[in-house]
């Protein structure tokens, strides 16, 4: 198993987000008018595993819209359905781990902290990969050369060095567990 995806919740000060929230929003709808579907506007790791699979399957005709804006009209989501079914199965087959960390929203919780260092930590960016992906990994099909190079489906801090100390604070959320 390979870590391709650090993320965290609430970030922004007084924000009221939560993880099954955010997670959900990640990995699709489960009913409604487009039930297995999604919405890439509202998810950036929606976004850009779209991306990667517009181009491993030559899609970009049949979704010429998909990124475009933060919102968009009901006939564009309908063009846009089966592309967001693909992006949920894709995400749903992940495995996942959470690490319970309840501390206050703000961009220097503990939450962020463990984020950005975990993402400097692991990324293959700028650095001879120790743990390189898989050829079959789809996010090397992504138009954006810090998801192909870094490893992970992250752009934010793949590029810096990580503080160390990092660990022992994450350590310690991993032991109250």
């Amino acid at each position: 198993m390979r870590v391709t995806r650090i993320g965290t919740h609430a970030v922004s000060k007084n924000s009221k987000t939560r993880l099954w929230n955010r997670l959900s929003n990640h990995r699709g709808t489960l009913a409604g008018s487009r039930p297995g579907g999604g919405n890439h506007r509202g998810s950036v790791f929606r976004k850009i595993v779209g991306e990667s699979i517009i181009i491993y399957n030559n899609l970009a005709e049949d979704f010429p819209n998909w990124s475009i804006g933060s919102s968009a009209p009901s006939e564009i989501k309908d063009e846009e359905y089966r592309l967001e079914k693909l992006v949920s199965e894709y995400i749903r087959k992940l495995p996942f781990l959470w690490v319970e960390i309840d501390d206050e929203s703000n961009k220097f919780s503990n939450r962020k902290v463990i984020e950005r260092n975990s993402i400097a930590l692991l990324s293959n960016y700028n650095n001879k990969a120790i743990d390189p992906r898989s050829r079959e990994w789809l996010g090397k099909y992504s138009p954006r050369v810090k998801i192909k190079n870094s490893g992970l489906w992250n752009s934010d801090h793949i590029d810096e060095d990580y503080d160390p100390n990092f660990l022992e604070l994450l350590r310690r959320y991993i032991d109250a567990m």
